[in-house]
């Protein structure tokens, strides 16, 4: 049930006004009492002179035209000395018809898509968005609001079991994803950068220092001089040769890395492309890869990282809401500050915005014109309709009130010139 509305007329100016249609009305009141006076001095006149027929036809005339339109006036607003007469106090009687055309008139020619859209389209929505967040108090009382609702959020999250559908969907999903095509896709482009070369370069450098260690050298020259006859032996060749070998490979190694363009290089790319071409085919490849990735999901320790993760995330989220750090909330401030400026300088962005703010708020008021105009029906039968009168009466009472000062008048010409008409008949 809604209460009735009620109204003070505390407005500025309402006072003027109320004074205003006192005045007003008085004045209609003594020019209707005046056309009666002159009525009756009029008649009682007759027999003195003609003249006083005219008189008393115009102040006759003149003063039903008034009460003619005193009572339209008050027939308007309410019953014309408290009588039950029908069709009077037309707008306390048809309250909830008016209250029912008024919902109905806002919705069909204020809540129509095209007037709607068209308003909306005026509006800079991007723009004001942009204004705003640059303005840093504004941003840092929005990352203030934000943290405020972030550990209620957080808790909401734990308790509603949320936070166990999030981490069920989120392993059924790594579990779906095809590591294979993916992983060949990402050594494709390396190779295509050419940044398997940096790698091969690295790994030239790696060997070519290996084997000029004193302990890789003494590991060769042992295999060699183990398979070495043993005449071979007695002349200290596996040092020779090992000394051959190593001076080879360097030289070798230095050629490579020297080289752009060596053979070297691209039997290297051939190698690298075949592996990654078997990488997204071969199935023994996917196999092994898909079971990494069982295994990894599978451990324990991983679960155990998340939940540390986790704790830790909602303890900062909370010590950030509490004013114990700061960090998070001028983090946060930034961010919007920074998005604001973003923002300001991408007119395309901007035009976007506006666009799909204009997409969303047309199908909402759309969707919500029905409610809208049942709501100001509701509202206005819920109106006191004697203080809304009132109301009424004091913006446009005054100009009401010369309508009976035209009625006067009208209605007196007209019965003057009947008058006159049936005077010259007479004569005729």
């Amino acid at each position: 049930m809604i209460p009735p509305a009620t109204y003070s007329f505390d407005t500025p100016g309402d006072a003027e006004r109320a004074a205003e249609l006192r005045r007003v009305k008085t004045l209609a009141t003594l020019v209707l009492a005046a056309t009666l006076a002159l009525f009756v001095v009029a008649k009682w006149l007759l027999p003195v002179h003609p003249i006083f027929g005219f008189i008393a036809a115009f102040a006759e005339a003149a003063t039903i035209g008034g009460l003619a339109d005193w009572y339209a006036v008050v027939a308007l607003f309410k019953r014309p000395l408290g009588l039950p007469i029908p069709h009077t106090a037309i707008i306390q009687s048809n309250q909830a018809r008016i209250a029912d055309k008024l919902g109905e008139f806002i919705q069909v020619h204020f809540l129509e898509a095209g007037p709607v859209e068209a308003k909306l389209k005026e509006i800079d929505f991007g723009s004001f968005v942009a204004d705003w967040l640059r303005d840093r108090k504004r941003s840092d009382d929005l990352a203030r609001f934000a943290l405020r609702l972030l550990p209620e959020a957080v808790s909401a999250t734990e308790s509603s079991g949320l936070m166990t559908f999030i981490i069920r969907r989120m392993s059924s999903q790594l579990q779906a994803i095809d590591l294979a095509p993916l992983a060949a896709g990402t050594l494709r482009g390396f190779v295509a950068e050419g940044r398997h070369q940096i790698l091969f370069d690295d790994l030239l450098r790696v060997m070519h220092e290996t084997l000029n260690q004193q302990e890789t050298m003494a590991m060769i020259r042992e295999k060699v001089r183990a398979e070495l006859p043993t005449l071979l032996r007695l002349y200290r060749a596996d040092k020779f040769l090992v000394n051959k070998i190593v001076a080879s490979a360097t030289a070798f190694f230095n050629e490579v890395r020297s080289d752009p363009k060596h053979p070297f290089r691209g039997e290297f790319d051939r190698m690298v492309l075949t592996f990654v071409d078997r990488l997204g085919t071969d199935q023994a490849y996917i196999d092994r890869i898909d079971g990494l990735k069982r295994d990894l999901l599978a451990r324990p320790e991983l679960a155990a990282l998340a939940r540390t993760v986790w704790a830790n995330t909602r303890s900062f989220i909370e010590r950030s809401a509490s004013g114990e750090t700061q960090v998070l909330q001028h983090h946060l401030a930034g961010m919007f500050v920074a998005a604001g400026e973003a923002l300001a300088g991408d007119a395309e962005l901007r035009g976007e915005i506006n666009k799909g703010l204009v997409t969303v708020l047309r199908s909402f008021v759309a969707d919500q014109k029905g409610g809208v105009s049942t709501f100001i029906s509701d509202q206005v039968k819920a109106w006191n309709m004697s203080q809304l009168i009132s109301l009424i009466e004091i913006n446009i009472g005054r100009d009401l009130q010369y309508i009976r000062f035209n009625g006067s008048l009208i209605g007196g010409l007209a019965g003057l010139a009947l008058y006159s008409v049936e005077f010259l008949l007479r004569w005729l």
